[in-house]
């Protein structure tokens, strides 16, 4: 499994964002592999936190290739004051069960140690 953390700090979104921001979400859902998402947020310094989730590195590149993804990826200077992307492999994952979480069905899969 892999995650893809998307961290950014925005400017002033229009239009022409939420319209390419909601067709990455659907490319992104679509995607082979695709396992979820989740999004924070930090009041303190600003910074917003999505976090994706993929069975598989293949379906990951699949969106980071997408021309929609490249789009965006080239004017988000105009929508935001900076981004940092961390792309981990998922070793482990555990809870108690209570909260529902893309990685669930990994963690079920793999033995705890």
């Amino acid at each position: 499994m892999y995650s893809a953390t998307f961290i950014f700090e925005k400017k002033q979104y229009d239009e022409e964002f939420y319209k390419l921001d909601q067709a990455i979400a659907e490319i992104a859902k679509q995607s082979v592999g695709y396992l979820g998402e989740e999004a924070w947020e930090n009041t303190e310094t600003g910074h917003i936190s999505n976090v994706y989730y993929w069975e598989t590195m293949e379906g990951l590149q699949a969106l980071m290739k997408n021309p929609k993804h490249l789009e965006a990826k080239a004017v988000q200077a105009k929508w935001l004051n900076g981004y940092q992307v961390i792309i981990s492999q998922v070793m482990r994952a555990y809870g108690d069960g209570a909260i529902p979480h893309p990685t669930s069905a990994f963690s079920n899969q793999e033995q705890r140690t």
